[in-house]
């Protein structure tokens, strides 16, 4: 099978699990990647702070281009699932980013309306022409059926008066899926309602989720197709390091290590 085949056969996969219920542990690394797939994951959604923290940087496009591509390209790598990766605002030129992302066999983006440097948001039609820009370039790549999962930043921060957000959003959702968006990605917004309102409209919700939010199961009786949860495993993950490290420094001793997945496992990931 070719590149562009197995490529092709990926975007077809993560569009099929996307019509269902896709639940997606974001990985930053290929070993997180390798990881999560080994748990049973069906399709890995990089995330942008796990990336930009796993190299020394910032989130919000922190990282550069390069750095986020030559992460994705581990990723693809390391794992056999289809991979969708976050390139947050699409870095200076989306079309050229979308590119890139299809050559190092990525299938699926999240591309987002805020604009990093100071907050606020693209408008509805600039973003639409942004999601244009994407599909156009994505088709040119040999990738028409690359996974575009839309991202509103309307209510992660805090967009304009309370009470016009949901329908801030719904307009958006009309303008990204006219655009050829495959989804709508929320952040920031876990009510049940509003999201169920959001879920009757033309593209595929996708929520971000974490501890003290309505569960997998409640967030699918809603009517959400996609459910991650950010940069939740990372945090978790260099909790989980910091934990064992101050045990170790402080008390000299190593219950934090206890549990943890054996060696042979662990390298068993990667050595094929």
């Amino acid at each position: 099978m070719t590149v562009e085949a197995k490529s092709t056969e990926k975007a077809l996969r993560l569009r099929e699990l996307g019509e269902t219920l896709l639940v997606l542990p974001n990985a930053w690394d290929a070993g997180s990647a390798a990881v999560i797939e080994s748990a049973g994951a069906a399709a890995i959604a990089t995330t942008s702070g796990g990336v930009a923290w796993s190299i020394g940087r910032g989130d919000g496009q922190h990282a550069t281009k390069a750095e986020m591509l030559a992460a994705a390209a581990r990723i693809v790598a390391a794992v056999d699932v289809p991979v969708t990766v976050d390139i947050e605002g699409g870095y200076e030129d989306v079309a050229a980013t979308v590119r890139e992302v299809v050559a190092v066999g990525a299938v699926g983006i999240n591309l987002e309306d805020s604009k990093a440097a100071d907050g606020t948001l693209h408008t509805a039609a600039e973003q639409a022409e942004r999601i244009r820009a994407a599909r156009a370039a994505a088709t040119a790549a040999g990738l028409p059926e690359l996974v575009i999962n839309a991202r509103t930043d309307v209510f992660l921060f805090g967009i304009g008066e309370e009470s016009g957000r949901l329908a801030d959003v719904l307009a958006r959702v009309e303008a990204y899926a006219a655009a050829g968006a495959d989804g709508i990605f929320v952040p920031g917004l876990l009510d049940l309602d509003a999201l169920g309102e959001i879920a009757r409209g033309p593209l595929p919700v996708n929520a971000m989720a974490g501890p003290g939010g309505p569960s997998v199961a409640e967030l699918a009786k809603a009517g959400v197709r996609r459910v991650s949860v950010g940069t939740g495993v990372a945090q978790a993950a260099y909790t989980a390091a910091r934990a064992a490290a101050v045990e170790v420094l402080e008390q000299g001793t190593y219950g934090a290590l206890e549990g943890a997945v054996d060696y042979g496992t662990l390298n068993g990931l990667f050595v094929k």
